[in-house]
């Protein structure tokens, strides 16, 4: 299959996509603030290749086939000649209808184009753009490269060949898809990060520790990590921001983010991609943090 596949954004998951598409086969530009940017995201990818080769997942020359694959570019506006192109920035309503108005702008007719979007309106986003039949919902899970599931979300108007093309591609990565309605936070959202805002207002109330939070939900629900480990590995901001699209959109006081949440964000402690948050990250060991104790 040639396909020109266009990664906006060269953070964690645009990362993520952008080794997955290449490993399928798919031409790959990817896209940042600048060209330096993406240059960096492919080193980056190169260092996750190299740790499935010093594993024996992968061979050297599976690694050099995914990197040739990847082009960094200076700008969205150079990838005006692919096919299929996936917004994946952070999870900010004015700036994903920002890329999408330049992506619209730019992207030849017939291209489809999908947002990594984890809670945010696809008919929204799609909106946007003189071709809203052409946008769809693609949500990968984090890691991208671990994680099987690709969220599909269909805006009111896109159209059935755009979710098979979103579908088939997504398979070809060795996803598998399920359909999400377009309300916020769609399928897996909707159930995860009100577990996570629980157990963030289990802490605030002195239920129990981080530590008995996390281990009561892994040892007694069988999760493989607790709700706050998770929440560090997802983004404490990220977190938020969802919450806030869940209590905006639902008018429902259950998806009211809780004020520890807040108060955590607005620290700066947003877990590991800060070094800190519900545990303590910056010695190289996992240590709980206690309130107060800043």
């Amino acid at each position: 299959m040639s396909v020109q596949f266009g990664v906006v954004g060269a953070g964690q998951m645009g990362l993520g996509i952008a080794q997955v598409a290449s490993q399928a086969g798919f031409s790959v530009f990817l896209s940042d603030l600048s060209l330096d940017h993406a240059k960096k995201g492919k080193e980056k990818i190169d260092a996750s290749l190299q740790k499935l080769v010093s594993k024996g997942k992968i061979s050297e020359e599976d690694k050099k086939k995914v990197l040739e694959k990847i082009q960094p570019v200076n700008s969205i506006a150079d990838l005006k000649t692919c096919d299929f192109l996936v917004e994946a920035a952070t999870e900010n309503i004015s700036l994903k209808c920002e890329i999408f108005k330049k992506l619209d702008e730019v992207a030849k007719p017939g291209a489809i184009l999908a947002t990594n979007t984890s809670s945010i309106s696809i008919t929204l986003i799609a909106a946007q753009t003189k071709r809203p039949s052409d946008v769809v919902g693609m949500h990968f899970m984090n890691p991208v490269p671990v994680m099987k599931l690709v969220e599909g979300i269909r805006g009111l108007r896109t159209s059935d060949q755009t979710f098979a093309k979103m579908r088939e591609l997504s398979e070809k990565m060795g996803k598998t898809v399920i359909e999400a309605k377009d309300y916020p936070g769609f399928a897996v959202n909707r159930i995860l990060m009100p577990m996570i805002n629980e157990a963030v207002y289990a802490l605030y109330e002195g239920v129990a520790s981080i530590e008995d939070i996390d281990t009561a939900m892994k040892l007694g629900t069988n999760q493989p990590m607790g709700p706050l480990t998770l929440a560090d590995f997802i983004g404490l901001d990220t977190c938020l921001a969802i919450m806030e699209v869940l209590f905006d959109g639902l008018s429902d006081s259950k998806y009211r983010p809780c004020p520890l949440l807040r108060q955590y964000v607005s620290a700066g402690l947003t877990g590991r991609k800060s070094g800190i948050g519900f545990y303590d990250y910056r010695s190289g060991e996992p240590v709980p943090t206690k309130l107060g104790a800043f």
